[in-house]
C-alpha cells in the first residue's frame, strides 16, 4: 500500500530546467519512482546528457529544447511530449534565472528577463498542459519558488517578485483546477548548492557564513534533497494537498 502511494509508473512528467541543479534532482527522483521524463531546457547538450542518465533508470526520457518564455514554443513542446510519451500527468515549473542588482541599478530589460523566465514561463507551461491533464483525469503542477518568496533581499528585486508571484499563481491554479483533480503546489528551496548559488557566494560577500549560521541543519542543501518532495507532490500521496508552499530549506525559514 505504502509503495503504491508513491508509484509513478505509467505517468509522464515535464521538468523545465531539468538538465541541472534542483530540476535534475527532481527529475531523478521522479524517474526512480517510475515516471517517464521530458527534460526541457535551452542548453541542448546538457539536456541530452541528463536524458542519457535518466534513461539508465529504466524509464523513457526525451530532451526538448524550448524557450519557455515563448508561447508558441511552449505549445510545440507540450505537443511533442504528448506525441512521443503519450500523455502528461506532472509539470515541474523549475526554469529560472537571477540578476543580482539593487532595484535602483536594475534595468527594465533585466527585470523583464527575470520575470518572464521565472514567472511567465510557469503560466505558459501550466496553461499549455491543462487540457492534457484534464483529459487524463487529473494531474500535478509543481512550481519552484524560493526563500525570496518569503523574505526580501536588496540584491534580488526581480527574482523576489517573480518567486512571490509563483506562490500566488500556485494558489490560483489550485483553486481553479481542483474540480479537474489537478493539484498545484509550490516548493520553496532554501540555500542549495547549485551553479546559481555558487555565483551568489562570489557576488554576495559573507553569504556562505550567514547561510550556515542561520540553517539549523548546518549545511547547504543538495539537489538530491529534492527527489523526495518531488515524488510526494507528483504522486497520489498528495491528492488532498493543494495550494501549499513547502519550504525545503533545512530549517532556514523558521530559525529565530
Amino acid at each position: 500500500m505504502t509503495s503504491e502511494l508513491f508509484n509513478l509508473k505509467g505517468k509522464v512528467a515535464i521538468v523545465t530546467g531539468g538538465n541541472g541543479g534542483i530540476g535534475l534532482g527532481m527529475a531523478r527522483g521522479l524517474a526512480d519512482a517510475g515516471a517517464d521524463i521530458a527534460v526541457v531546457g535551452r542548453n541542448e547538450e546538457k539536456s541530452k546528457a541528463a536524458v542519457a542518465e535518466i534513461a539508465k533508470r529504466g524509464v523513457r526520457a526525451i530532451a526538448v529544447a524550448t524557450d519557455v518564455t515563448d508561447k508558441a514554443a511552449v505549445g510545440r513542446m507540450v505537443g511533442r511530449v504528448k506525441e512521443e510519451l503519450g500523455r502528461i500527468d506532472i509539470l515541474v515549473n523549475n526554469a529560472g534565472i537571477n540578476i543580482r542588482k539593487p532595484p535602483h541599478a536594475l534595468e527594465l530589460e533585466e527585470w523583464e528577463s527575470v520575470i518572464d523566465t521565472n514567472l511567465t514561463s510557469a503560466f505558459l507551461c501550466s496553461k499549455a498542459v491543462y487540457p492534457a491533464m484534464k483529459e487524463a483525469g487529473g494531474g500535478k503542477v509543481i512550481n519552484i519558488g524560493s526563500m525570496m518568496s518569503i523574505f526580501g533581499a536588496s540584491f534580488a528585486p526581480a527574482y523576489a517578485a517573480s518567486k512571490g508571484g509563483i506562490v500566488q499563481f500556485t494558489r490560483a491554479c489550485a483553486c481553479a483546477w481542483a474540480a479537474d483533480n489537478i493539484q498545484a503546489n509550490a516548493i520553496l528551496p532554501g540555500w542549495i548548492d547549485t551553479d546559481l548559488t555558487k555565483r551568489a557566494r562570489v557576488e554576495v560577500g559573507g553569504l556562505h557564513e550567514r547561510v550556515l549560521a542561520r540553517t539549523p541543519a548546518a549545511r547547504w542543501g543538495e539537489i538530491a534533497d529534492f527527489a523526495g518532495i518531488a515524488v510526494f507532490l507528483a504522486s497520489s500521496a498528495s491528492d488532498f494537498v493543494t495550494g501549499t508552499a513547502i519550504p525545503v530549506d533545512g530549517g532556514f525559514s523558521i530559525m529565530g
